[in-house]
């Protein structure tokens, strides 16, 4: 089969090649999919869990890439829950060859079914983002109807996500990022939007019971003073430095999870949630989309098949 892979962990994106590969191997609990539409976060191969397997192990030339939209092409003995031909989508984990690829080997929990009319470049846009909002939002921040939510780097993928997925849950939404983001985050559901431009952002913030950050740094060390009593800070950017003195702040890392993306793929078709699509690239120029990623608008999605 073809797929994107990369050789050399030191040149990272610079040893990325299309080339002809091996057809995946499914153990149990797996299923193989066929990819329809992938995408990838520009910054996977610099973590460390691209490289290596599950026991430390390198891995050495990795396929990245870890969303994906496609259909069932084979189910391995032993899994249950998908069979072939059901139209999926889902998150793999890091530790095994990603989803730029014509073919890949999935762990069959980390998959949810796609409706039929769900548009494949459109779902698979979805789980990154949708599933690192939804969980850093209710799982982690435990966000309830009529609360206040900040959310730092709005006009983003992932910002975008949480900025809808609060705003449906009932809860009030404030936006922070580029001035040239505003009109697109008040559109999808953020009540005020805050340039961090501004010297003094706080103030026009006020106080708030929840902080999503997806920004780090010193956005991130300022934020702790803008919770109310009791409130919560969770970034997606980097541990914190920076403790609230009267709440907790947290850093985590998505993981897959079915019955989450279930929600998303629900509100998605609903209406009430929409990925931030960028360009859209074949297979054969997955490597220069990766090279041209950092700084654009919207998800880079390739289209597999």
């Amino acid at each position: 089969m073809k797929a994107v892979r990369a050789h050399d962990r030191d040149a990272a994106v610079d040893s990325l090649v299309v080339e002809e590969t091996p057809y995946p191997y499914a153990g149990e609990g797996d299923v193989i999919v066929r990819v329809r539409a992938a995408c990838f976060t520009p910054d996977e191969l610099a973590w460390p869990a691209t490289w290596v397997d599950r026991g430390g192990r390198d891995r050495a030339p990795v396929i990245p890439g870890h969303e994906l939209s496609g259909e069932v092409a084979e189910v391995a003995v032993g899994t249950t829950g998908l069979s072939v031909g059901q139209r999926v989508v889902g998150l793999t984990d890091w530790n095994r060859d990603g989803t730029l690829a014509e073919y890949t080997a999935v762990e069959a929990r980390n998959l949810a079914p796609l409706p039929a009319g769900i548009d494949h470049v459109q779902a698979a846009a979805l789980p990154m983002p949708g599933l690192t909002a939804w969980q850093g939002l209710f799982i982690h921040g435990r966000l309830e109807a009529g609360q206040s939510v900040l959310v730092h780097g709005a006009g983003g993928g992932v910002g975008m996500a949480a900025t809808q997925l609060a705003r449906d849950a009932g809860a009030r939404v404030l936006g922070t990022g580029r001035e040239g983001s505003r009109d697109r985050v008040l559109e999808l559901g953020a009540e005020v939007f805050v340039d961090l431009g501004q010297p003094a952002w706080e103030e026009a913030v006020g106080r708030v019971d929840l902080v999503f950050d997806a920004i780090g740094g010193e956005v991130l060390d300022r934020s702790a003073a803008v919770l109310r009593p009791g409130g919560t800070l969770v970034t997606i950017a980097q541990p914190p430095t920076v403790q609230p003195e009267d709440g907790r702040a947290m850093y985590f890392i998505v993981e897959p999870n079915r019955d989450h993306l279930l929600g998303i793929i629900g509100r998605h078709r609903e209406g009430r949630l929409r990925p931030l699509v960028g360009a859209v690239h074949p297979l054969d120029r997955a490597p220069e989309a990766f090279r041209a990623k950092k700084g654009t608008v919207g998800k880079a999605v390739i289209q597999v098949a």
